[in-house]
Order: structure tokens, then sequence, then C-alpha cells
């Protein structure tokens, strides 16, 4: 066979089989990433580089796996190095730096941190959850739902509140910029924990006057955070239940990562009740994981939508199409997305 007739030949297609390994040997890098965070690792390289065995020290590690577990994290992205072994110096990647720093404002470990202690267990229980139907957190064991369970303990709560604020800052960044508020002078937060979106649209849209509303657990949260950026006169914290109690009236009505908590009569409460608070032309905007409607392409949504079957009785994650349906049957006449960042969508339904 001459060279030519070799190149000629057709090269058969070879599967390759590393994104199953991948994905199904993933909890491999998240238990690492999820420890690291535990461990408060990048809290200590926050204020520089560090030897292994000044971390050893620290983190109160064994010689057994420490290199193993620090060379994971470089391999991951999460860390940097000089050196090797016992030469190296560690130091914090980019993103960890800015966001895996407890002291830092950005901080979005506590998120991490409940999913170590909480979310992970009770994701070995997936099978039974898809079988069932039922919740495989506290409320399977106790019978308290998630949010009592984060809610009847302060230190858990604010540490809760704090690290969801981290993941949706940008959201609320964007959406703050991004939306037109020109025709609107009021607005109302739905479950506004630490109240951080009424302080975006404040921040951003001076001429706005924000209530955030949520239960009072939550209210001296908010209070704090609210005073603590100056804001105490254009940021109103109101106390309630949004399912049992009024719900101040607003030009704009907000829900951040509300409506996929609860089921679809649920949701349809929820939003008909913002339908009854508005005035005519006023928005109800929803900040969720919202899924394409083609379901094939948003994985962190659809997976988020997993997670809620795990943790609540009837929550899940839905798409534009889903939403649509829903908001022409409370009423709205149009409805319009508005892609924020990553996998997060605002949908608006205009009265």
């Amino acid at each position: 066979m001459t060279v030519a007739e070799t190149i000629k030949k057709p090269v058969t297609k070879q599967v390759d089989p590393s994104k199953i390994m991948q994905i199904g040997m993933g909890f491999w890098a998240s238990k690492t990433v999820l420890t690291a965070v535990n461990l408060e690792l990048f809290t200590h390289l926050s204020q520089g580089e560090l030897s292994g065995l000044e971390l050893k020290e620290k983190l109160n590690l064994h010689d057994r796996g420490l290199y193993d577990f620090l060379d994971a994290l470089v391999a991951l992205g999460f860390l940097k190095r000089r050196g090797l072994k016992a030469t190296a110096m560690y130091s914090n990647a980019e993103d960890a730096q800015v966001f895996l720093d407890k002291n830092k404002p950005g901080y979005m470990g506590g998120i991490l941190e409940m999913a170590n202690q909480r979310l992970y267990p009770f994701w070995n229980n997936l099978e039974n959850a898809l079988k069932t139907g039922t919740p495989q957190n506290e409320t399977k064991t106790n019978g308290e739902s998630v949010f009592n369970t984060i809610y009847a303990y302060p230190d858990r709560l604010r540490e809760f509140i704090k690290s969801m604020a981290g993941i949706q800052m940008g959201n609320f960044m964007k959406l703050s910029n991004m939306f037109d508020f020109s025709d609107y002078t009021t607005l109302c937060d739905l479950g506004g924990a630490g109240g951080h979106l009424s302080a975006q649209i404040t921040l951003n849209n001076p001429h706005m006057y924000c209530v955030t509303f949520d239960l009072p657990q939550v209210s001296t949260i908010a209070e704090e955070n609210i005073s603590m950026m100056g804001l105490s006169e254009k940021v109103s914290v109101l106390s309630g239940d949004f399912f049992y109690d009024e719900i101040p009236k607003a030009d704009v009505i907000t829900m951040g990562n509300i409506l996929h908590d609860w089921d679809t009569n649920e949701k349809m409460v929820l939003m008909k009740k913002a339908y009854d608070s508005l005035p005519q032309g006023g928005a109800l905007i929803v900040i969720e994981n919202i899924i394409d409607d083609n379901r094939s392409q948003n994985t962190f949504g659809l997976l988020m939508s997993l997670n809620m079957l795990i943790e609540t009785q009837g929550g899940y994650d839905f798409s534009a199409a889903d939403f649509n349906v829903w908001a022409r049957k409370t009423g709205f006449s149009r409805t319009i997305i508005m892609p924020l960042t990553g996998p997060s969508s605002a949908i608006i339904a205009i009265k």
C-alpha cells in the first residue's frame, strides 16, 4: 500500500468515553471543592500564598493525601502553585480569591457549605425521590421543611442569606441596569431576603422607592444591610408571609428564586396576588434559572429542578413557555424574557 493510499483511507470515528467518566465521577471533584470550602482553605490563603506544610497545620490535616488534595484543587483551577510537593507554595485562583474568602462581601461559599452539610447526602436519595415524588431532606426524617431547618438557626440563616446574595448579586445588578424603570416609581421584592435586590434597584435608579418583604426572621438581617448601605430612606423592610398576608401595592413586584419553591397551584396563587397588587401597566419580574423551552440547553436549571424535588413538597423550575401559560391564566397581557448572568433570566409579565 502506498503512502497516498494510506492517507485516503477513511478514518473510523472513535467514540470518546471521557464525558461519561467526567460526569459519572463528578462527585469526586465536587466533594473535593466542598471540603476545601468547609475547611476554609480559601480564606486561609486570602492573605497570600502558603506552603503545603503550613496548610497542613492550619487545617489540621494528615500527611497522607495532603498534596493530592491540594494539587487536585490546582488541577481543578481553584488554586495556583509554585514548586512541587515539599517546595510548593499555594495561592488562590482569581475566582476563589473573590468568591470563596469568608471575609469578602462577595463570598458565596455559604451555599456550598450548605451543599456539603445538607444537600450532598440528600442527593444520595435521588432515585427514591424519582420513584416516590417526595422530599429527601429533613422533611423525611423529622417533618421539618427546608425553610424551617434553615430559619430556625440564626447563624445558619444569616450565612444562607449572605451566600444567596453573593450568588444573585450579578443578576440583581444586571437587572437594575438593563430593565427600564423610567415609567415606575415603587417596587416590592417578595421574599426579599437580605434586601440586596431592592438596594441595587435604588442605587442604579435613584427615583425608585423599594420595599423588601419577607418573614420576620429575615427582617433584622435586611434592616442591617439596608442601614449599612445608607439606603434606609429609599428601602423599607416589611415582615409577613406572602401566602397569608396582604402584599404591598407597587408599580413593580419582583420574586427572586421564589416561584421554583412551590407547586403549580401555589405558583399561580403568588402570581395572582402580584397581579392584584399591580396597577395597569405594572410589571411582575421573576428571576429564576429559566429552562429553555426545548428543555435541552439550561443544564443548571434542569438540575436545580431536581434539587427542588429533593428539597420541597411540590417545587420545580420551569420554562418561559410554562410561565406564559400561568401569566395568561392570572390575567397578565404579555411577557418578556431578559437573559441575566449564567443560567439565570428575568421573565417579566406586564399587567
